[in-house]
């Protein structure tokens, strides 16, 4: 078999999602969830799992949706579990997800802190190290000084952020750039100042730590082995330049970036596009 290339990206492809129904009432939602969590994180990492309640017409009970980073992960845990008596009486049905519709965007940069664990499981916790190479002010530095700006009732806060992250047993490294934003409501409130810089330095370097990822793909083979390719950006000045050459493209404005918002495309997901074996829970059927 083929190794599986996976990428920093929230997991849309309908063989990285699993379904699991039959889910019976017996035991607390919340004690159900972390026997769900127990069972499948068996597998592989995950993306997500998520819990619902049948639908009104059904029987009492629930049915799980899981999205792992993995196809292979998702195979291994339908072919598990489906059928099998795991922490009720009853045995749960577990299917591959069914034909999406195509996303209207394209792949989702993973969260900073989905992009740690995904590292850390493939790579170790000793596998890769990340450090902040530039964390600049750069509020206002793209208003023209030479137009006249209308009074604005509130003052923006910005922050650009570099990280590097580098993986030391397989020689890459990769560099990240955030930018992260914020309206400061009382302009004279220092206390409000030092809270909001502190959380637009902390959003813009979890956005540059995630856009750095975005340039490894991970190769997992069967064995388990796991090898690193580096894939540059559109745009890789930020990895070619060096530190000092950074921090002056950074102080005369001749660096170009993409604002993002704290925590966009977290909740992008689209549930409804998503179809599997079982009238009961009012979703579309698998085509055969």
């Amino acid at each position: 078999m083929e190794p599986e290339v996976l990428t920093f990206t929230i997991p849309i492809e309908s063989n990285k999602i699993v379904f699991v129904w039959n889910i019976t009432a017996q035991l607390p939602e919340g004690e159900i969830y972390c026997s769900l969590q127990k069972v499948f994180s068996q597998f592989g990492p995950q993306y997500s799992l998520k819990l619902f309640p049948n639908a009104g017409v059904a029987e009492p009970g629930y049915y799980a949706v899981i999205k792992y980073y993995s196809s292979q992960s998702a195979k291994r845990a339908q072919a598990a579990c489906d059928k099998k008596k795991l922490f009720q009486d009853a045995p749960l049905k577990v299917q591959m997800c069914g034909k999406q519709k195509r996303f209207p965007y394209k792949s989702l940069e993973l969260y900073s802190n989905k992009c740690q664990e995904l590292a850390n499981y493939y790579l170790g916790f000793n596998g890769w190290s990340n450090r902040i190479i530039a964390l600049q002010n750069i509020t206002g530095v793209d208003e023209d000084p030479e137009e006249e700006s209308e009074p604005q009732e509130q003052a923006k806060l910005t922050y650009l952020c570099v990280v590097e992250v580098t993986l030391p047993h397989h020689g890459v490294r990769s560099r990240g750039v955030g930018v992260a934003e914020e309206n400061i409501q009382k302009q004279n409130d220092p206390l409000e100042f030092i809270s909001k810089t502190g959380k637009v330095q902390k959003y813009s370097e979890q956005r540059a730590l995630s856009n750095a990822f975005q340039k490894i793909l991970l190769v997992v083979f069967d064995s388990g082995k796991v090898a690193v390719e580096y894939v540059s950006g559109e745009d890789d000045t930020v990895d070619c330049l060096t530190e000092k050459e950074l921090q002056g493209l950074i102080q005369v404005n001749d660096f170009t970036w993409t604002p993002l918002n704290p925590g966009e495309g977290e909740d992008e997901e689209d549930w409804a596009e998503l179809t599997f074996h079982e009238d009961t829970l009012l979703l579309l059927p698998l085509k055969p």
